[in-house]
């Protein structure tokens, strides 16, 4: 018998428990360690259980989810699924969390009777970062010893300015940190940058704030019928694909509730299509850190039109899944560490050795 995926429940809600644990029961590949009202309680059943994934809330008593999770983090490294409500107030706390190391995040079901696509999608992070966790475990450590951003600086680069040229990024599982990475060394005078990052509704427009913090770009969740405009990034909201459009000399942008590509929605795929089609051998598409397949192909097509390809290394990525799908498929004209895509990439958009 294959070993089954042990599981730590760590909620204050006795009923989110419950939920949680008989979902993780009826799994075949699963089984419960135990479950903890707060992060003490957990500490000690960690070090009794050795779970293989922990799933972990925000707002609990004592000690909150996010100080639990960086000691975590920082003494007994494991793959945590976050398991959060969808409110604004959490969505802060929740992109805090993948910051600071989370594997992946989900949304909370609402009660013991309405657990349906919600428990699957559980059932699936728990799944990924199982089967990821000696990869992301090893690259998490390796990313904090080194230090995120090991770059130069956004002032010491500069951009040849242009309206002609499309930026298209896509990333998952461990994105937002690279997503940090890339981003605040963009200097200004970038033409339009859009950004998919698979991550649930609401979420999404709380990362749009905190990059523009950190970012010298301007940063927004983008909005349906909106006209691209150079030195900003665009993050395609949760739940929506985010679709590019041309009208005359000017790219718009379309959000639709079209059924899910590669599982996701926004996909990756669409948005790097959807560039191919309108800017052709003007984009430039970059596919870093994340599991799976999305943006392969779609970083394939933008090549195929002439555009300039970028995708993210093994070393450098959380979990080398998208990048090595399409640097497999020979979609990626450029294989670089996650340090050296955004000195490149302004390289690119200034026709500095870019095609």
């Amino acid at each position: 018998m294959s070993e089954k995926i042990r599981v730590l429940v760590v909620d204050d809600s006795a009923i989110v428990r419950e939920v949680l644990s008989r979902l993780i029961g009826g799994a075949p590949d699963m089984e419960l360690a135990g479950t903890a009202p707060d992060p003490f309680i957990a500490r000690d059943k960690i070090l009794r259980t050795n779970p293989d994934v922990l799933t972990l809330d925000i707002e609990m008593p004592r000690l909150d989810g996010l100080s639990f999770l960086e000691r975590l983090m920082h003494y007994r490294p494991l793959p945590v699924v976050v398991v959060s409500s969808v409110t604004t107030k959490d969505s802060t706390a929740v992109v805090r969390a993948l910051e600071l190391g989370a594997f992946d995040v989900v949304n909370k079901p609402g009660d013991s009777t309405s657990v349906g696509e919600v428990g699957e999608q559980i059932l699936e992070k728990i799944r990924a970062a199982y089967r990821y966790r000696d990869q992301f475990i090893g690259k998490w450590r390796l990313l904090k010893e080194k230090g995120a951003r090991s770059g130069p600086p956004a002032h010491h680069l500069s951009v040849v300015e242009t309206t002609e040229k499309l930026v298209v990024l896509g990333a998952s599982t461990g994105g937002t940190v690279a997503l940090e990475e890339v981003l605040s060394r963009l200097p200004r005078g970038m033409p339009p940058v859009v950004v998919v990052q698979h991550m649930p509704p609401v979420f999404t427009a709380q990362f749009a704030r905190r990059l523009d913090e950190l970012c010298t770009l301007r940063v927004k969740e983008a909005e349906d019928g909106e006209r691209l405009e150079k030195g900003t990034v665009y993050i395609a909201p949760g739940g929506y694909h985010l679709v590019l459009e041309r009208r005359g000399e000017f790219l718009y942008v379309r959000l639709t509730r079209d059924e899910k590509v590669n599982f996701q929605r926004p996909s990756v795929d669409v948005l790097f299509e959807s560039a191919a089609e309108v800017a052709g051998k003007n984009t430039l598409g970059v596919l870093l850190t994340g599991m799976g397949k999305d943006g392969a192909e779609g970083l394939l097509r933008i090549k195929e039109a002439g555009g300039h390809t970028i995708a993210q290394d093994e070393a450098s990525s959380i979990v080398w899944g998208m990048p090595r799908v399409a640097v497999e498929m020979g979609a990626a004209k450029e294989v670089l560490p996650l340090d050296r895509i955004a000195e490149r990439m302004v390289k690119v958009v200034s026709s500095e050795g870019g095609g």
